[in-house]
């Protein structure tokens, strides 16, 4: 896949979606808790079910993936930390988490889809779904949120997408199928969650204030776009990863650093600021790295 396509058959088709939702959140006043909880709620629990119902994924290659992303996700939240050293421990704290946590839901399953087909979306989906249980652990950690293993547990199984992997890996073990208008209403939520991911992208830029070009930020922001995809590469082929799941893992590095991080950063009293302006710099950063690397999937792919 040639620069030009990749922009226009991957690319463009995200930034649309999401400048919709863009000039949106300029222009409107939009509850943006409410769409979060939609899509975390109701949209991404359905996408889970019908991902792992339906996913051609192994179950090796799955755990294989997942256990790459986790040693991908850990080795950037120490870039993250010894990037910036000379600023104060929250602001370090803050940008370990910025760089750690990707946005692989609302970039990272659209371009995934775009890219790879629905084969690269199930990978992805498995790499998303695992990074929501690590931000629930990784961020309460960094920024010394003394609650113990209880209070990460306890935030894990609040998450309805959890009980919805855990419903779908219990009926797919026991070989039972849902009647066929269950299964078709799963569907049509799962097909949603793809454009309101991006709509809210979309939104959270829009009503982005001025950017401020700090060091700590610009330094997350290059940190997550451009050396984060070097060590996916590096740890999917040193884990045995080859094929689609290694694409997806390294597409899913080239993402920014997700708007959740920036909702960690507010309950847990972070440098929201920092973080905040990490989100836009990196996303604005990721549309042309993640042009780049689209085209570098066939190569990569061959690895």
């Amino acid at each position: 896949m040639n620069l030009l396509r990749a922009l226009l058959d991957v690319i463009v088709p995200v930034v649309l979606v999401a400048g919709v939702g863009a000039i949106l959140g300029r222009n409107f006043e939009l509850d943006r808790t409410t769409v979060s909880k939609i899509s975390l709620n109701a949209l991404t629990p359905a996408l889970a079910l019908h991902t792992i119902l339906t996913t051609q994924v192994s179950g090796r290659t799955g755990l294989v993936l997942v256990a790459a992303y986790v040693v991908v996700t850990l080795l950037s939240a120490a870039l993250g930390w010894l990037a910036v050293p000379g600023v104060p421990g929250i602001t370090r704290r803050s940008m370990a988490v910025a760089v750690a946590i990707g946005n692989n839901g609302n970039m990272g399953l659209p371009i995934a889809l775009f890219a790879l087909g629905r084969a690269g979306l199930d990978q992805s989906v498995l790499i998303f779904l695992m990074s929501v249980v690590l931000a629930f652990i990784l961020a309460p950690a960094l920024y010394g949120v003394h609650e113990g293993p209880a209070g990460a547990i306890r935030g894990i199984i609040r998450l309805p997408a959890i009980w919805a992997m855990a419903l779908a890996l219990a009926l797919r073990t026991g070989d039972v199928a849902l009647p066929v208008g269950i299964m078709r209403g799963i569907e049509l939520l799962a097909q949603a969650t793809l454009p309101m991911v991006l709509f809210m992208l979309g939104i959270q830029l829009g009503s982005s204030g001025r950017v401020r070009l700090t060091r700590p930020v610009v330094t997350a922001s290059l940190l997550r776009v451009l050396v984060v995809p070097l060590v996916s590469l590096g740890v999917g082929m040193a884990m045995g990863l080859e094929g689609v799941p290694l694409q997806a893992l390294v597409l899913a590095g080239t993402m920014p650093t997700a708007v959740n991080a920036f909702l960690l950063a507010v309950e847990y009293r972070g440098n929201i600021d920092a973080v905040a302006h990490t989100v836009t710099v990196s996303t604005l950063l990721s549309f042309v790295t993640a042009t780049v690397v689209t085209t570098l999937l066939p190569w990569i792919g061959s690895l």
